[in-house]
């Protein structure tokens, strides 16, 4: 008989993650950091050229994040808030990704990017994942200097495909890369899997060109105040300076979208209610989304996500 019905996680497995998840409830509630519950659909996909969203019945897309609905809340003046929701991403299966997973996602107005890494070393140290004084930062351009060997605002793009070339060998569609494929390329392959060992990174001012949803500090160079936090390689976290300009929120999915069109990918409808919410007025705040499970798995030295969760895309 078929074994497949058992669960992917071992039981003890379960129960340190339940105590993970009541150790972020009670970090929140002594904060003041208001638990909010926001859609899994919504008539809204993802634009993002990183991401692609999976659609449901009757034109709804399932949430690849809770971002959106949770800074309209924040617009209509929530204060703090936070969440722990199933979030959705298609084409994401592998020893570190699920399509289905577990994202923990805050946002803190009056917080710059750097108040709410603080922040979030206060949670890591209160999960048992680092002890205090532990946790680095390192600049975008720094960690490239490091681990690629090359400066990633100078370096031309022959440099730059020298320098990441002579550390890992890039995939046949790299002939079509322009330069931002290449510095996703380096740091998902080259500069990220050096990161975080053995205590969490944190790399912070991205170049403009990947803002997502960032403010861009002006030069030289102008960088987006966004980070990500890395461990044992691995990336946990994504946070931002949040953007609160309504027309430059636009004019960035405008192009998001007609690059998926150019490249003949699927292309939904950006959130246009976002947009309004912008409109309204975004306080000024940072916030963060942080992958549960993948936390888990390292946390506990587990080999695969599968082993973090309930039961993975294999068995659900």
């Amino acid at each position: 008989m078929s074994e497949s019905w058992r669960p992917s996680a071992s039981l003890q497995t379960l129960r340190a993650r339940a105590e993970l998840l009541a150790r972020m409830r009670t970090f929140f509630a002594a904060r003041g950091v208001l638990e909010v519950d926001t859609p899994v659909l919504s008539a809204h996909g993802t634009v993002d050229a990183h991401i692609d969203s999976l659609g449901a019945a009757g034109g709804r897309w399932l949430q690849t994040s809770p971002e959106f609905a949770m800074k309209r809340l924040l617009a209509a003046g929530s204060g703090p808030i936070w969440q722990l929701c199933r979030v959705f991403r298609a084409g994401d299966l592998g020893r570190h990704h699920n399509p289905e997973f577990l994202m923990l996602e805050w946002y803190r107005p009056g917080f710059d990017h750097h108040r709410l890494m603080d922040e979030i070393i206060e949670l890591l140290i209160t999960l048992g994942v680092a002890p205090a004084g532990t946790v680095e930062r390192i600049s975008y351009r720094e960690a490239w200097r490091q681990h690629a060997g090359c400066d990633p605002f100078a370096t031309d793009m022959p440099g730059l495909v020298r320098a990441l070339g002579t550390r890992q060998d890039p995939p046949a569609s790299a002939r079509d890369f322009d330069r931002d494929a290449w510095l996703d390329f380096g740091m998902g392959f080259v500069v990220g899997p050096r990161l975080g060992a053995p205590a969490p990174c944190f790399v912070y001012d991205f170049p403009a060109s990947q803002a997502a949803l960032a403010r861009v500090r002006p030069g030289p160079p102008p960088v987006a105040e966004r980070f990500e936090l890395f461990w044992k390689g691995q990336e946990l976290a994504n946070g931002f300076h949040e953007l609160g300009d309504a027309a430059e929120q636009r004019a960035r999915f405008e192009a998001d979208r007609a690059r998926r069109l150019a490249a003949g990918r699927e292309t939904p409808p950006y959130d246009a209610h976002l947009i309004e919410a912008l409109a309204a007025g975004l306080p000024e705040c940072a916030g963060v989304a942080l992958g549960v499970d993948r936390l888990l798995m390292l946390l506990l030295g587990l080999p695969e996500i599968a082993a973090a969760m309930a039961f993975d895309y294999g068995r659900a």
